[in-house]
């Protein structure tokens, strides 16, 4: 039974791990309250997610702090690009929807919108985490997010399925879930991305070893 308890017994580490998502979840939520800051709080939460799927996290409070003052710029100019650029898909799509044509014009259109959206959708899903991780400029963390989300299409795919269902879990079995939202999301997305990132850092360190003892590294 002592081993149970145990500080190192797996179960517990796992527990931990779980409760420390929901303390950083709602750390999440209360620094992206002002809806501009989105993009820091979400890089913050990648930040510690990403070292909790290494065992490395430390304080996640101070971390996560120290992540959201260290690229709040950023990730706010980041933030806002997206978000402008989701108003105009919501309106394409409202568009799109409510004008419904059979028609080889609005076929095409509506297959552009489609193939655009998903783009969207994997520069969403991976634009914080890399901005967590490596130092680079706006435009190359698009650009990156877009290529290592296509590369690893098998990753994205997973990672698209834990926010659908969280999002179902939430809306229509048991809404006091959210509880765990984006932070258990961003967890257990953390360890599949974990590996793909190191993957990455690795080749940047053969390209220029002097990159190897930073902290932060630019992703070409």
């Amino acid at each position: 039974m002592s081993e149970l308890f145990n500080p190192d017994n797996s179960i517990m580490r796992f527990i931990t791990k779980i409760a420390n998502s929901v303390y950083l979840n709602i750390l999440w939520l209360a620094c992206s309250l002002p809806i501009v800051t989105i993009g820091a709080s979400t890089t913050s939460l990648f930040y510690v997610t990403l070292k909790m799927a290494k065992n490395e996290e430390g304080n996640i409070t101070a971390a996560f702090f120290r992540s959201f003052r260290e690229n709040f710029r950023q990730a706010t100019k980041i933030w806002l690009i997206l978000l402008a650029a989701g108003i105009v898909f919501a309106f394409d799509g409202y568009v799109f929807y409510h004008m419904r044509f059979e028609n080889v014009i609005w076929t095409i259109g509506t297959a552009v919108f489609l193939v655009a959206l998903a783009a969207y959708a994997i520069i969403l899903m991976y634009i914080f985490p890399l901005l967590a991780r490596f130092d680079n400029t706006t435009f190359a963390m698009f650009k990156n997010s877009l290529f290592i989300g296509m590369r690893f299409f098998l990753c994205t795919v997973l990672m698209a399925v834990i926010y659908f269902v969280m999002l179902f879990v939430v809306i229509h079995i048991f809404t006091p879930a959210v509880i765990f939202g984006e932070g258990l999301c961003a967890l257990l997305c953390s360890y599949l991305l974990s590996n793909i990132l190191l993957m990455c850092q690795e080749k940047e360190e053969e390209a220029d070893p002097q990159k190897e003892n930073n902290t932060r590294r630019t992703l070409c």
